[in-house]
């Protein structure tokens, strides 16, 4: 059998030798060719000594029952072409494996982002978390706040976890109905019963997430109640006496769900100072910035589609204006550096939607003399004069570096004194945390 798949071996890598390849197996010298009048020979078959020991092996073969012999003759030179296979990629492995040694070694290693991602800070529990675990964050410290404050909790769990604003609004609008008649006419009885059943309140506000851990904190207890005139009974919320003693704790709760906001965690500026570089343009950012969903990856799959079919097309600058400000709106969340005259460079995470006033701002806070006026200028020596707009709005999206230019004037007043400068504007905290732009 083995002579038998030998045979057959050399013969597959003597067909799929191409011209000029080395063969594997010895080189066959090539007869003599037939003369022009003689007819080629037929190919010849397998020997009747490996036919009687393929089917010897065969036989034994079928002995074992998870093992499955090739059935044919064709089924045994797919067998044997599987092996050859599995040589060549054998031998590509160790071609790999020596391009992998250091000798061989020519791609650079891959550079590492200029920030590990996008962070929050929890008002709540003060915690820095990343983007992708902020909503989990957020309904974790409610849920621990209810320990502290049970019924601003569950004010902040109706704002926050139900999307639809115009649902909370009637929602809470009607709720703070409720509370405001029992603080109005707590001698009416009335008003200290809310049947859950009801149409408004099935329609307004039991479609709300929290709005039972609110009525529980605020002094609502689910009672069983038989319905006058009948032999059924409802579902209510009744107010605890002890509550109408307590009126104007009901008015603070009724100004409070009114007045909260939904709790959102800010943005972490991840404030860095870094010395002088000629790196400072270059920025890698981590896919927290890109932020694309699968629709809106989908989306720029389309998208660049159709710039193939509109690149032959004539275009207005207002159209290519319009276009560019497009693909700046799909960002969240751009990186700045802003280097000042003595090259120190500081960066710090912002939303790009965020408006040039709040680079201007954290700029200032960084300063030693936070009084003296400064210039902002974005790439191109372009001046951002209109602090209103967005970074979005300016191309400074998803990254950029500007430049910080002092006033002129006011330099030349402080040379003019004599006034002893400090060898940088910065504060000296963030001069002690300086880091190596890598």
């Amino acid at each position: 059998m083995r002579k038998f798949f030998q045979e057959i071996k050399a013969d597959l890598k003597f067909r799929s030798a191409g011209p000029g390849q080395k063969l594997s197996e010895p080189t066959r010298v090539p007869k003599e060719k037939p003369k022009a009048e003689a007819a080629p020979k037929p190919r010849q078959g397998p020997t009747d000594e490996a036919q009687m020991a393929a089917a010897a092996a065969m036989a034994r073969m079928e002995l074992k029952p998870k093992a499955k012999p090739p059935s044919s003759y064709e089924a045994i030179k797919n067998q044997v072409r599987k092996e050859l296979m599995a040589e060549a990629a054998a031998s590509e492995k160790g071609v790999c494996a020596d391009q992998e040694d250091p000798a061989f070694s020519y791609k650079e290693a891959a550079a590492e982002p200029s920030v590990s991602g996008v962070y929050f800070i929890c008002p709540l529990t003060s915690a820095v978390v990343r983007k992708d675990e902020k909503e989990k964050h957020i309904r974790e410290a409610i849920q621990s706040y209810f320990a502290v404050d049970p019924v601003a909790a569950s004010i902040m769990e109706i704002h926050t976890f139900n999307k639809d604003r115009d649902k909370v609004r009637v929602g809470v609008e009607t709720m703070a109905k409720y509370l405001d008649n029992i603080y109005r006419h707590p001698e009416e009885e009335k008003y200290q019963k809310i049947k859950l059943q009801n149409k408004v309140f099935q329609e307004r506000i039991n479609c709300l997430e929290g709005i039972h851990k609110f009525f529980q904190s605020v002094g609502f207890e689910t009672k069983t109640l038989p319905v006058p005139g009948q032999d059924t009974t409802e579902e209510y919320y009744v107010l605890k006496e002890e509550m109408l003693t307590r009126l104007e704790d009901l008015k603070y709760y009724k100004d409070q769900l009114l007045s909260c906001e939904p709790l959102r965690l800010q943005l972490d500026r991840q404030l860095c100072v870094f010395k002088p570089s000629p790196e400072a343009a270059r920025f890698e950012l981590p896919n927290d910035f890109y932020n694309l969903t699968a629709e809106e990856i989908k989306r720029e799959q389309r998208l660049r589609t159709e710039a193939v079919e509109k690149a032959s097309m004539l275009r207005t600058r207002a159209m290519r204006e319009k276009e560019e400000q497009r693909e700046m709106r799909k960002y969240n969340y751009t990186l700045l550096r802003v280097r000042f005259p003595d090259g120190y460079l500081l960066q710090g995470t912002f939303y790009a939607r965020e408006p040039v006033s709040v680079l201007y701002n954290f700029v200032r806070e960084a300063l030693r003399d936070n009084w003296l006026p400064f210039e902002l200028l974005g790439p191109g020596g372009l001046k951002l004069t209109d602090e209103n707009l967005a970074f979005n709005e300016c191309g400074l999206v998803p990254s950029a570096l500007l430049t910080l230019a002092w006033d002129a004037a006011v330099m030349s007043d402080i040379e003019a004194s004599r006034q002893e400068q400090a060898a940088s504007p910065l504060k000296p905290e963030l001069l002690s945390h300086v880091q190596t732009l890598s």
